[in-house]
């Protein structure tokens, strides 16, 4: 008898190696499945739009600084940078609730975004509405890109591929962090172009409290700003007062980890 029960209790073993093996093999033809169609997504957005950069026109507003900012601040140059301008009408065809286009310095961030009525739906399909793990770079359903809110929010699965924010992780490097020509980030939207300096970077046990788009007054917003900027693994000597705008990526660093980061507007033109 016991060597029956040793031997059902092997068997029982096996089987369940076996399940999990199996399990495993899915889940890794999956994953690999969905990071072709991201990739062939991505090739495919890349041969219909046309990211042109415009020098500065009449309608250029560069959002004045209500501090003293030194000569040797980046802030002088980052002003002078081209915008990006993108015609959604092609990307449109594809996905009709495609809202803008990001460029991330330093990083292989360069996507359109899309913004749907929840939170979710676009972290498990693609830019074509498909099912994929890999999901896509969408925007936070509470936010209005016409308005503009105290905080715009983006968000992407963190991909091993470093497809969609998986190289948003780069932010915490110091060959990122070095080059100060990375502090930049450019949004083009329906309504405007604009581009956004660096303040903030950090990663984080996950927590939802940058998670908000709007506040009660000027107090409660710098009261969220001063948090941001003392949470940064990095000084970027930039200020933000009760007039600015920010902007939001967040993403997975593991399964119980965020990476963010926080910019704010400096420089916009409406379209």
């Amino acid at each position: 008898m016991k060597i029956k029960r040793k031997n059902v209790i092997i068997i029982g073993i096996l089987i369940l190696s076996i399940i999990c093996i199996v399990i495993a093999v899915i889940h890794i033809l999956k994953w690999n499945r969905d990071n072709k169609h991201t990739q062939k997504m991505i090739d495919d957005i890349s041969q219909i739009v046309d990211i042109e950069e415009i020098p500065d026109s009449e309608n250029i507003e560069v959002i004045e600084p209500t501090e003293e900012i030194p000569e040797a601040n980046p802030y002088w140059d980052y002003i002078k940078m081209n915008l990006i301008h993108v015609d959604f009408n092609e990307l449109k065809k594809i996905n009709s609730s495609t809202v803008g286009w990001i460029q991330v310095n330093g990083t292989n961030i360069n996507y359109p975004f899309v913004q749907t009525e929840n939170n979710e739906y676009y972290l498990t399909h693609s830019y074509d509405k498909s099912s994929n793990s890999a999901g896509w770079v969408f925007l936070d359903y509470r936010n209005n890109l016409s308005t503009l809110d105290k905080n715009t929010i983006i968000y992407a699965h963190g991909r091993l591929d470093t497809t969609m924010f998986g190289s948003l992780k780069n932010i915490l490097t110091s060959g990122w962090l070095i080059n100060q020509k990375n502090y930049v980030i450019k949004l083009s939207t329906e309504y405007e172009n604009t581009l956004w300096q660096v303040f903030s970077v950090y990663r984080i046990p996950t927590t939802n409290d940058y998670i908000r788009t709007n506040f009660k007054n000027n107090r409660n917003f710098l009261e969220f700003a001063d948090m941001l900027i003392n949470r940064s693994a990095h000084n970027f000597n930039t200020k933000v007062n009760e007039n600015d705008h920010i902007l939001t990526l967040s993403t997975c660093y593991n399964d119980n980890e965020k990476v963010v980061l926080h910019a704010k507007l400096i420089k916009k033109e409406a379209r």
